[in-house]
């Protein structure tokens, strides 16, 4: 897929990939149900995209403890704060040209056998271009990266909100489903046009191995998010007349899918969610928060104005969300990759919940990732 026009410059301060306040050292709290892992071949290298991400700096730590990895590549522009012994650290921005000569000189001296590729916005950005550079055009240095030095697995982040809300959606979406989310929205395209480069890249006959999971939207006690930041108001804004279904993955539960991507070669793509869902009004009544149902139109003109002033945390396009469901089935993960959530959607909601009244209280602190 051709890229868009390049351009994009790196906005102030590190990217919002997924922003962890409370950053833990390594695995998170409860053990994955995930199962025994198989199939890690002995004395392998992997590289991790977005490493001092929240998904990044969590998978390291895991990676750090499993005697079968021999070295872990480190690929951010900051050092991952779990990094060990086993890590290389290399200080590497997608979004510039020379990117993709300069990873594969890496991934040729190091070794490299898998990649993590986790460098993904976990939430939307007013820096656009910037964007499109470090998601679409920076996933297109990565993997042809990866061809020209032989790398034979990519384990790569997505997420389910690329299926779209739409009033047709059932109540579960498969990874069958095509992915509706709105085109015109960078946040969406981006992820969309890196989702259709990997699967080229993990075409068959090629000898690749291509893993893409599709999270629901993570939440727990020290992640950030749009999400987060919606459900940190005292008054939750929602669409009148309307009370879709929503799901949520546990962090801890996310890191651990990722782990098990790495462990066994499972080709495919996956939807990773907790189990249940929970109506909007739930949610909300469950942060500890109060809804104020308002007319979708004033909605589309109040959240414009506030995110054209960078008051918002979603642009317009994310009300569909608080409108129609975009509920996924994590079935096939499951049953192929065997991996099965500890946290219900409801236990990382109240998860968050809890965490989030002690920062209200000051007893426990918040610091920016």
């Amino acid at each position: 897929m051709a890229a868009r026009r390049k351009g994009g410059k790196r906005r102030d301060g590190k990217p919002d990939l997924v922003e962890s306040s409370i950053p833990p050292a390594a695995p998170l709290s409860r053990s994955s149900g995930a199962g025994v892992a198989t199939s890690l071949p002995k004395s392998q290298v992997v590289a991790v995209t977005g490493a001092a991400g929240f998904l990044g700096l969590n998978l390291i730590g895991l990676l750090e403890e499993d005697d079968r990895v021999r070295r872990i590549v480190s690929l951010d522009l900051e050092p991952p704060r779990t990094a060990g012994q086993k890590t290389r650290v290399y200080e590497v921005d997608l979004t510039q040209p020379a990117t993709e000569e300069r990873v594969a000189e890496i991934f040729a001296a190091e070794g490299v056998d898998a990649l993590v590729h986790l460098a993904f916005l976990a939430s939307p950005s007013h820096s656009t271009a910037w964007a499109h550079e470090l998601e679409s055009v920076g996933t297109m240095h990565l993997l042809n990266a990866c061809r020209r030095t032989q790398v034979r697995k990519l384990v790569m982040w997505s997420q389910t909100v690329l299926y779209g809300a739409h009033p047709t959606n059932p109540n579960f979406l498969s990874e069958k489903h095509s992915l509706r989310a709105r085109r015109a929205e960078p946040f969406f395209a981006d992820k969309i046009e890196a989702e259709a480069d990997a699967l080229r890249f993990g075409r068959p006959g090629k000898g690749r191995v291509v893993t893409i999971l599709r999270t629901a939207t993570l939440l727990g006690p020290t992640v950030r998010n749009y999400l987060t930041r919606y459900l940190s108001h005292r008054i939750v804004p929602t669409v009148l007349g309307f009370d879709p279904l929503w799901q949520f993955v546990h962090e801890a539960d996310a890191v651990a899918a990722f782990k098990l991507a790495v462990d066994r070669d499972t080709p495919g793509i996956f939807n990773i969610v907790g189990e249940g869902v929970l109506p909007l009004s739930t949610v909300i009544r469950l942060a500890g928060r109060m809804g104020l149902p308002v007319p979708r139109p004033i909605m589309n003109t109040v959240t414009g104005a506030l995110w054209l002033a960078q008051l918002s945390e979603a642009p317009p396009s994310f009300l569909d969300y608080l409108q129609y469901v975009c509920v996924a089935d994590g079935d096939l993960a499951q049953r192929q990759m065997g991996f099965s959530p500890v946290y219900t959607t409801r236990e990382a909601l109240i998860e968050y919940a809890s965490a989030q009244h002690l920062r209200e209280v000051k007893l426990l602190s918040e610091t920016p990732a």
